[in-house]
C-alpha cells in the first residue's frame, strides 16, 4: 500500500499540558457531550485559544505532532519519518487546512496520505481540498464507511510513511466504516470517536450499535499494550491523550458489562450534531461537497 481545550481548570494548567507526552489521568469524569446523565442545557466544555501543539514521540526517527480544532474540538495528527521526510496527517479539519498545511511545509515534509478514522458527522474533512492544493496527496478511509477515497482501508492494512506504519484495525459500533491506526511497535493508537478518554463515540445514528462498539474496544483496543497511548479523534475537556492501561481501569463506560454499557448508550438522549446535515454529505465525497 502507498506511504505515507470552554474551560479547562485551570486554563494555564491546560496549556500546560500541551508540553508533555501523557495526558492528565486526573478523576474519571466523560466530556459533556457524551456523559449518562447529563443535564439538558449542559453543554461540552471547550478549549480556550490553543490551535495545536507539538509532542515528542517515544518512537526513535518519527516526528510527531497534536493539533486541535476549536469549533469541533477535533484532534488532528500529523506523523513523519524524520529522515525521509514522508508524512501522514489523520482527521484533518477544513477550517485548519491553511494551518496544516502551512505546518507542513514549514517541517519540509512530504504529506503522502490524508486518512480519516471514519465518516465524521460534526466536521467536514479537509482532505478532498487538500489533494487539489498538493499534488500526489492521496486519501483513505473505511472500505466499510460508504466515502469514497483513493485508498479503501480493510483490517491489517498499513499505511506507510519512511521506515514507519501504522496498522488498520476495524472498530465498528460509532460508525460501520470506524478504524484504530496503531504503530508498529503498538506504542501509539488512533482510536477516532470509537475510544475516547474516558469515553466513547455515541451510537444512535450513523449504523450507530452498542454492541458492536463495546466489542470493538475490548477486542481491537483494549488489546493493545498498558502503556500504549490513546490518541482519540476528539475532547471537550482540555484531555490529550490516555493510554490502554488507563481506560480499561477507569472508562466509565466500557469497564462495564455489555448489558451496562448498552443500557446507558441507549438512555443518553443527546441532541444530534448541529452540522451533520451537511458533514455526512460531504464527506461521503472526500469533503469538496460545495467548497
Amino acid at each position: 500500500m502507498s506511504s505515507v481545550i470552554r474551560r479547562a481548570t485551570p486554563v494555564r494548567r491546560a496549556l500546560a499540558l500541551t508540553l508533555r507526552l501523557r495526558g492528565n489521568t486526573e478523576g474519571s469524569a466523560e466530556n459533556g457531550r457524551f456523559r449518562p446523565g447529563a443535564a439538558a442545557d449542559a453543554g461540552p466544555l471547550r478549549a480556550a485559544g490553543r490551535s495545536y501543539c507539538s509532542r515528542r514521540s517515544p518512537t526513535e526517527g518519527l516526528l510527531f505532532r497534536q493539533l486541535f480544532e476549536l469549533e469541533s474540538s477535533t484532534y488532528t495528527y500529523l506523523l513523519a519519518d524524520t529522515e525521509t521526510k514522508e508524512a501522514i496527517l489523520i482527521d484533518p479539519v477544513l477550517e485548519t487546512i491553511d494551518r496544516d498545511l502551512k505546518l507542513v511545509h514549514e517541517l519540509g515534509l512530504n504529506l503522502k496520505v490524508a486518512v480519516n478514522t471514519h465518516c465524521h458527522a460534526d466536521h467536514i474533512t479537509s482532505t478532498g481540498l487538500m489533494k487539489r492544493r498538493l499534488v500526489g496527496l492521496r486519501s483513505a478511509i473505511s472500505k466499510f464507511s460508504g466515502a469514497s477515497a483513493d485508498i479503501l482501508l480493510s483490517e491489517g492494512d498499513k499505511i506507510s510513511f519512511g521506515k514507519h506504519y501504522l496498522t488498520v484495525r476495524e472498530t465498528p459500533g460509532h460508525t460501520d466504516g470506524c478504524v484504530a491506526l496503531v504503530s508498529g511497535d503498538q506504542s501509539l493508537a488512533f482510536t477516532g470517536d470509537a475510544l475516547l478518554i474516558r469515553g466513547c463515540g455515541r451510537t444512535d445514528f450513523q449504523q450507530g450499535c452498542s454492541e458492536k462498539l463495546y466489542k470493538s474496544v475490548h477486542q481491537k483496543i483494549f488489546t493493545l499494550p498498558d502503556q500504549c497511548l490513546v490518541y482519540p479523534a476528539h475532547d471537550y475537556l482540555g484531555r490529550t491523550v490516555s493510554t490502554v492501561g488507563e481506560e480499561r481501569r477507569f472508562n466509565p463506560r466500557l469497564t462495564k458489562s455489555l448489558d451496562e454499557f448498552v443500557k446507558i448508550m441507549n438512555n443518553l438522549n443527546l441532541p444530534k450534531p448541529k452540522k451533520i446535515e451537511t458533514s455526512v454529505p460531504a464527506n461521503l465525497i472526500c469533503g469538496v461537497h460545495d467548497v
